[in-house]
């Protein structure tokens, strides 16, 4: 864990003192964007402590950088594409373009839209996908490198988390190799998402016991009460297996959707008692706490509601298809 320590002290030094760092200036300084990629492709081949290090920092701090498509879904879908290919425009060049922060990347899973492969060309619709500037589309049984037609960026409640709608008419798309590791890519999405929801989290525990300590009513901390007491005590305990779900969530499908479930659903709860304990002050648009509430109700839609990854996880008990 020393090299994943040293990644989160990296990290969190970064963003406090660059926030507005472009993502390529960030990938150049910090070096996170070839944080999974092999290392014969320019990346530092880090696995899932690493990983859960980076991710953890990123939601604490809600930064807006595409770390989890670019750095974690879309290298999750080529890795298995690339064949040495480390020239031209095959998947392990686009692996060296990710590593080296030049490019930000976006993946499209199926049932994102209605989309149709017909040889070399992509035609259909995506509603809601996250920012990238390349689009790696599952469809057709294979894993494509497709030119959107139309792209339309939206206002969302989360402004940290930019989404795009994308519209594929007759649009070229290159065939990277096999699409049937897209529940792989969609695990290893949900259990970076879980590292970072943990972050905001944590992020908002720190907070709320901070004010607890600092606001006095009745001549004495309001943290001294009781009823605070017990409210930070419960959050410490949801924070803490939060984390743990979390950190085992990478590379196996029953962990990812307990961890899905689990970490949505804390990451919820921390963000609402953050502003009940901080009363009035916590919606005000200066202070920070509405901010991780947007966030932690916009990852909460990201891979689908808790119910969706317990439906997924009963599906895998019970031994049907959880795809």
């Amino acid at each position: 864990m020393a090299l994943a320590d040293d990644l989160r002290a990296v990290v969190r030094a970064h963003l406090a003192g660059r926030p507005g760092a472009t993502w390529r200036e960030f990938s150049r300084d910090v070096g996170i964007a070839g944080l999974l990629v092999p290392e014969e492709y320019g990346g530092a081949g880090c696995g899932p402590a690493e990983l859960a290090a980076v991710a953890e920092e990123l939601g604490r701090a809600l930064s807006p950088h595409p770390f989890l498509q670019t750095a974690v879904m879309a290298v999750e879908a080529l890795r298995p594409c690339a064949r040495g290919d480390g020239a031209g425009d095959g998947a392990g060049a686009v692996l060296a373009e990710l590593a080296d922060g030049a490019v930000t990347a976006t993946v499209v899973l199926p049932g994102d839209g209605e989309l149709r492969l017909t040889g070399d060309r992509l035609t259909g619709e995506v509603p809601y996908a996250l920012e990238g500037e390349l689009v790696l589309v599952y469809a057709g049984g294979a894993l494509v490198r497709a030119v959107p037609s139309e792209r339309t960026a939206y206002r969302t409640m989360d402004e940290s988390r930019p989404l795009q709608r994308l519209a594929f008419h007759d649009a070229p798309a290159r065939r990277l190799g096999d699409g049937t590791s897209w529940a792989r890519v969609r695990d290893m999405g949900i259990a970076a998402l879980a590292a970072e929801q943990v972050g905001g989290a944590q992020r908002c525990l720190d907070l709320a016991v901070e004010h607890a300590g600092r606001r006095q009513q009745f001549g004495r901390p309001i943290g001294s009460f009781q009823a605070i007491k017990h409210k930070l005590a419960d959050l410490l305990l949801l924070v803490e297996s939060a984390r743990s779900a979390a950190g085992a969530a990478a590379g196996d499908p029953v962990a990812a959707a307990v961890a899905g479930s689990y970490c949505t659903e804390a990451y919820l709860t921390a963000a609402g008692e953050n502003i009940q304990v901080h009363g009035g002050i916590g919606v005000t648009w200066e202070h920070p706490a509405h901010r991780y509430l947007k966030r932690a109700t916009s990852d909460a839609q990201l891979f689908g509601p808790p119910q969706a990854h317990r439906a997924r996880l009963a599906a895998h008990v019970f031994g049907e298809d959880a795809r």
